[in-house]
């Protein structure tokens, strides 16, 4: 990621982080608990959770972990992060400064890594798998939930026109099997993989980047496309005079394919 890109996306998150740490699609207990279930009760693992955002993923899973180290690129995520830790008691996490495409920890220092809603705002994510895998443990997990396009080309660009006219921040969100390849792809061995839907409306979406500047154009533009009955690969239509769609997300768990040199050692 260049440096134009880079304070782009500081910039982009900076106005955006107090409307994420409070809004409800970011808040949704059903995809907390997906997480909580994945990492286990797991009360000796030191986990990673890479563009942890204001430590919400990180809040949920700390009671079920030795240590969370939290780390993302903008400082006032940082900042609310361990304002948010505060607040809840929380004395095992740790949260830094830092890039996904280049993690500023040793090999092998973690046993899982966490990663949600953060390849869609990635340049390079095959880099950032690679480093992931660099500092996970044998035998070591990673979980990464995102939201996803659908397979059909078409359909996918559209829907991720849409995105980036909201957030100029959005790169990409991959279909199920481009994202399966990526993680395979980085030696990771995939354990599992569930997919499930989150209905969105027009203005909740739009609040989270609180520009009327860029929203109120685009809803124009996508109320237009529901009276056309282009669905966008979102389901996209409009119920009774509100703007409705569905964000399909996909969770992979993965081994990072590491294996213990000592493992079949002779007693």
């Amino acid at each position: 990621m260049n440096d134009e890109t880079s304070r782009r996306v500081r910039d982009e998150f900076t106005r955006q982080a107090g409307q994420m740490a409070a809004a409800p699609a970011f808040r949704a207990q059903p995809v907390l608990e997906r997480f909580i279930r994945a990492v286990g009760d797991s009360t000796s693992d030191r986990v990673l959770d890479v563009a942890c955002g204001p430590g919400i993923v990180a809040e949920a899973i700390a009671p079920h972990v030795g240590q969370v180290v939290g780390i993302d690129a903008t400082p006032e995520m940082i900042r609310l992060a361990r304002e948010r830790f505060g607040k809840a008691g929380l004395t095992n996490g740790r949260f830094e400064l830092g890039s996904a495409e280049q993690l500023p920890f040793g090999n092998a220092s973690f046993d899982q890594v966490v990663t949600r809603l953060s390849f869609h705002h990635l340049q390079e994510v095959p880099m950032a798998l690679r480093e992931m895998r660099r500092l996970l443990r044998p035998g070591g997990r990673l979980t990464v939930a995102d939201i996803i396009s659908v397979e059909e080309g078409e359909q996918a660009a559209l829907h991720n026109a849409l995105e980036q006219l909201r957030d100029p921040s959005h790169v990409r969100f991959f279909s199920q099997s481009g994202l399966l390849r990526l993680i395979q792809d980085a030696g990771f061995s995939v354990l599992h993989q569930n997919s499930w839907t989150q209905e969105r409306s027009f203005d909740e979406w739009a609040a989270i980047v609180a520009d009327p500047a860029r929203t109120q154009p685009l809803e124009s533009v996508m109320r237009a496309l529901a009276r056309a009955g282009q669905a966008c690969g979102i389901s996209l239509h409009d119920d009774s005079g509100k703007l409705v769609f569905v964000h399909t997300w996909l969770m992979v768990i993965a081994d990072s394919g590491w294996k213990d040199p000592t493992a079949n050692e002779d007693p």
